[in-house]
């Protein structure tokens, strides 16, 4: 065996006997005990926690040498008074007689300095006790009963989980970290305020409330920042609010801070969520106010929207105007003055007369009794209730596990085990004495209710934290939040609401389009599309008009297309109209000037029947442009088109036969020619019925099989609507006019072959002119008529009609009427022969 092993053994040996060579116990503790900085004895003992230093001094650790003790600064005056709300808490059931009547509960009250290094020594010494040695066994009763404690989450985890094995129960009246709420993890934690899970939802509703779409986010490197930040970043995408940064730190860390505050002041976002501990919001604090960081809109949270330690005299320059959420403060009849007076007369006595350990802890925490005359504040403390509640939560489990009763009291006897105050707590229901139940959910908390507080100057130019809301996660998902916006102070002592977003929002008539690289909250507002429209505001896309309306100029409505057609109010169809009218009274004038003349050689030489028969045609030709004048119906339709065909057939059916006749008249004029007896005026009559007839049955049968109806063209405009007669069957619109200029071609060949004719039959010449003016306009017609858009295209067929009826009109009527009214004298047989004779 090696000799240093032997060595070790031998001193192992040794040491387990006394100096009188007696076995020494086998459970002692190893250096001196720790000592609580508050305590009391009493039949049962409830064991507090809380950080009434926040700062810590770390011992050398080189291990070269025994480490120093820890070393506690700077007193958290608002962690003290939770201890003296315990102790009150306390002293008022211990003198009630319905509650725990005849036993007496004692405290041991400890002082982690905001650390959880600390937090570890104060949780064994919980466990543990003072006592130097316990005898040969070391299992055995723990010195509490139940722990209140502690404020912060991540101290809290570190007490829970040493204590869970020995299920021990905790009672935190601040700690809201959802990480707690596993009860597989923490099955023996409880909690007098909510989880974070209910608060930073609620951080997300506020931000998006007042239109914060763009917002900074920093919290406490630590279970209860980055727990509530993750809560809060996946309510707040939820929310369609963006996160410009996420930043994190621990006290500890200083350069750490610095990298915070240059990334606050880089960023655009005017709106900073602040999820921190009191202490990273106070080393924030004293940052943002040495780089002279002014007019942020802060978002607190419970744990330092109302902590007294952050207002200094620079403070209310960078936190002025900070929204956040508060514990409901409640009045607990008596409790301040035991914190102004009581506390200090009864509980806290450092004099001769303690006990050696007390006047050692008295000594260790002299700094504490500088604080007797300290009376700010007292009543904004808010956790106060928290604490109340855990105590009387603990005094009730204890009164159930110890089976009191009024008239017996409390059965002493019984041995209080940690899992029955555990399974006590999870069926207490009771009121204090201000009027609040207590009871616990199914993961150990309590029903989520905050106060919205508002940082603001008082008219004596102190700090305030005035309610201007609040919010209870027990009302309905839409009466949760009530805000009173109006007595809201905003940064920079203002009532106008700070903006911060990454773009301003898209007005109605225009739609959001990310910007690349960016996040969701950054866009560019683009204008819709004609035809398209956006009536929201921050609209994600465009809609499409319905079919019969149009975007309007500002493309954040949808108007009734403008409906499009030919009026008779309208100046071009007024001036159709005027022409029209005009063709029809010229030829009246010259039917009147033809009937006067009848029996006049000229009249007679040129087939007086069919010339009026010729007239009455051109007046229907005139007239049937009225047709395509107006809004088209199914009648108009049909009427237009069918009137166009068989007037003009008529029309061109007199020309043809005054043609014929013509040529059948100088036919006969020859020798020995009888041919006129064949071409007579019942064959004239016949030969225009005939022709007629066949373009009615065209018509006919057009209007039978596929006729042209009404039909609102929204292709070739998309702004507006044209109105117009679609032809039904395009064969038969062919076929119609194709019909009208077959004839109109035969008539200008034979008129054609007739125009070197002697001068007593010369009207083959004019016919020729009419003809060829005929066909040129409506074979101009024809692509004119189908590139014309909407209601010129009506225009284009109107001018057609008119053009051809004119040409007509003029071309074979001019010359006689120019005779009969301005040379009657030559209006005579012998003038007619006459010419014929020089011919």
């Amino acid at each position: 065996m090696p000799s240093v092993l032997r060595v070790f053994i031998f001193m192992g040996l040794l040491s387990s006997y006394n100096a009188f060579g007696e076995p020494a116990s086998l459970c002692q503790i190893r250096g001196n005990p720790e000592l609580p900085v508050l305590s009391k004895k009493g039949d049962v003992t409830i064991g507090g926690v809380f950080s009434i230093h926040s700062k810590i001094t770390q011992p050398s650790l080189l291990f070269t040498e025994m480490p120093t003790i820890f070393k506690c600064t700077s007193i958290n005056l608002r962690e003290f008074r939770f201890a003296q709300t315990m102790i009150f808490a306390i002293q008022e059931i211990n003198e009630k007689k319905g509650l725990l009547p005849n036993v007496t509960i004692g405290y041991r009250i400890y002082d982690n300095c905001a650390s959880t290094l600390s937090s570890m020594r104060s949780v064994m010494a919980l466990l543990n006790g003072d006592e130097l040695t316990l005898g040969n066994s070391c299992s055995g009763q723990s010195a509490v009963h139940a722990v209140i404690g502690e404020s912060e989450s991540s101290s809290t985890v570190v007490l829970s989980r040493t204590t869970g094995p020995f299920q021990i129960p905790v009672i935190s009246h601040s700690a809201t970290c959802e990480c707690l709420s596993s009860r597989k993890n923490y099955a023996s934690f409880f909690r007098t305020i909510a989880s974070d899970l209910y608060q930073s939802r609620a951080l997300a509703q506020l931000v998006k409330h007042y239109g914060w779409t763009w917002v900074g986010a920093v919290n406490s490197d630590s279970d209860y920042g980055n727990n509530g930040m993750a809560i809060f970043l996946s309510a707040a995408q939820e929310e369609g609010v963006c996160v410009e940064y996420t930043e994190k730190f621990d006290r500890a860390e200083p350069e750490k801070l610095l990298n915070v505050i240059e990334v606050i002041k880089k960023s655009t976002a005017q709106v900073i969520v602040g999820f921190l501990a009191h202490v990273e919001m106070n080393n924030l604090l004293e940052q943002l106010s040495v780089h002279n960081i002014t007019g942020r809109q802060f978002i607190g949270v419970e744990a330092w929207i109302t902590a007294d330690s952050l207002v200094t005299p620079t403070s209310f320059s960078v936190l002025g105007g900070a929204l956040g959420f508060a514990v409901e403060k409640t009045n607990i009849s008596g409790l301040e003055d035991f914190l102004a007076r009581g506390f200090w007369e009864t509980e806290f006595l450092c004099n001769e007369t303690n006990t050696e350990s007390s006047r050692k802890t008295c000594k260790e925490n002299q700094d504490l009794m500088e604080l007797g005359d300290n009376t700010e504040n007292v009543a904004e403390l808010r956790y106060s209730t928290n604490i109340y509640k855990a105590i009387y939560a603990v005094a009730h489990s204890l009164h159930s596990v110890l089976k009191c009763s009024d008239g017996e009291g409390c059965k002493k006897t019984v041995e209080v085990k940690p899992w029955e105050v555990v399974e006590a707590l999870k069926h207490v229901n009771f009121t204090i004495k201000n009027g609040d139940k207590v009871w616990f959910d199914h993961t150990g908390a309590t029903v989520a209710r905050y106060e919205v507080v508002n940082w603001q100057r008082g008219t004596d130019g102190s700090v305030q934290f005035k309610p201007v809301g609040y919010y209870d996660a027990s009302l309905p998902s839409g009466k949760r939040f009530v805000l009173n916006t109006k007595n809201i102070m905003w940064p920079g002592g203002t009532n106008k609401l700070p903006v911060s977003v990454c773009s301003e929002s898209c007005h109605p008539g225009t739609h959001k389009v990310l910007q690349k690289g960016k996040p969701v909250c950054c866009f560019d507002c683009i204008p819709c599309p004609v035809g398209e429209f956006s009536n929201t505001t921050d609209s994600i896309g465009c809609k499409k008009c319905p079919e019969a309306y149009w975007s309007n100029p500002n493309r954040d409505a949808c108007l009734p297309k403008n409906i499009e057609f030919l009026s008779f109010i309208e100046i071009m169809g007024k001036i159709l109209v005027f022409f029209t009218l005009f063709g029809v009274l010229l030829t009246s004038i010259v039917a009147t000037l033809f009937l006067i003349n009848k029996d006049t050689p000229l009249v007679k030489a040129n087939n007086s029947e069919l010339s009026f028969l010729l007239l009455f045609s051109l007046s229907l030709c005139f007239l049937c442009s009225l047709t395509f004048i107006g809004q088209p119906t199914e009648w108009s339709c049909m009427l237009r088109h069918t009137a166009f065909g068989i007037t003009f057939v008529l029309c061109i059916s007199c020309i043809l036969g005054k043609t014929i006749v013509v040529l059948m008249a100088f036919k006969a004029a020859l020798p020995g020619s009888n041919v006129m007896k064949w071409f007579g005026p019942a064959q004239q009559r016949f030969t225009v019925l005939f022709f007629t007839f066949i373009q009615v049955i065209i018509c006919i049968l057009w209007i039978t099989i596929n006729p042209p109806f009404p039909l609102k063209n929204m292709n070739y405009y998309m702004e507006k609507i044209i109105l117009e007669c679609a032809l039904g069957s395009s064969v038969g619109f062919w076929a119609v006019l194709g019909y009208i200029g077959l004839l109109a071609l035969l008539c200008f060949v034979l008129a054609f072959l007739a125009r070197k004719l002697p001068d007593s039959f010369n009207e083959a010449k004019h016919i020729t002119f009419s003809m060829l003016i005929f066909c040129a306009v409506w074979l101009t017609f024809i692509p004119a008529y189908v590139s014309s858009p909407g209601k010129f295209t009506v225009a284009v067929e109107i001018f057609a009609i008119l053009a051809s009826s004119y040409g007509i009109l003029l071309c074979i009527f001019a010359p006689k009427c120019f005779i009969l009214v301005l040379k009657p004298e030559l209006n005579t047989k012998k003038q007619l022969l006459g010419k014929h004779n020089v011919k």
